[in-house]
């Protein structure tokens, strides 16, 4: 049994999960929506329940726990607004929302979209380790190189947006130029 939930969490955790992320701000989500039909996809009698609220000061953490392959994870998540900040007194829609996202990040602990909360920008394992022979890029991949380079000339939206559009085979074979982008991105942004 240990093996199928090892299996069932490799399986989640293989998944590119970019196409399914939402932004709000600066921030990025992994829709709901599609986490739960995609955990029940891979378990049918996945479940999940809320636990109270807490209340710290005047703001709120809500708990979720998701039950998955046999197994039981929880996370909490403070309610928060687009900034990351905890929301004093927050309103139903607020608390609904950090409810919604704490389900995300319960049903990562299961391995779906885990690595996004890692900061990582494709799943682990997916690029190959240094030195273990990984292939030079392609001339395509060069061109796509290079236009990354140039949007990154104009801040880190225009960045996001070309990382994206490079396709998953791209971003995992440039995935190692991705913090240069990044800080060129940066500099850019603060000109």
């Amino acid at each position: 049994m240990a093996d199928k939930e090892q299996s069932a969490f490799e399986r989640l955790a293989a998944l590119d999960v970019g196409r399914y992320i939402e932004k709000k701000g600066d921030l990025s989500y992994l829709s709901w929506a599609w986490a739960v039909d995609q955990l029940l996809r891979a378990d049918p009698r996945a479940s999940w329940v809320y636990g109270e609220p807490m209340r710290f000061g005047e703001t709120m953490m809500v708990v979720c726990t998701v039950g998955a392959f046999g197994q039981e994870r929880t996370m909490q998540l403070p309610v928060m607004d687009h900034r990351n900040k905890a929301i004093p007194n927050p309103d139903a829609f607020a608390v609904n929302t950090a409810m919604q996202r704490c389900l995300v990040k319960a049903i990562a602990l299961h391995g779906l979209g885990l690595y996004i909360y890692a900061g990582e920008d494709v799943p682990r394992g997916t690029d190959p380790a240094p030195g273990d022979g990984a292939a030079e890029p392609t001339e395509a991949q060069l061109i796509a190189l290079q236009e990354l380079r140039d949007a990154a000339l104009n801040g880190t939206d225009a960045l996001k947006v070309a990382w994206q559009a490079a396709g998953a085979d791209t971003r995992r074979a440039l995935a190692d130029e991705l913090p240069a982008l990044k800080a060129a991105a940066a500099e850019a942004d603060r000109a």
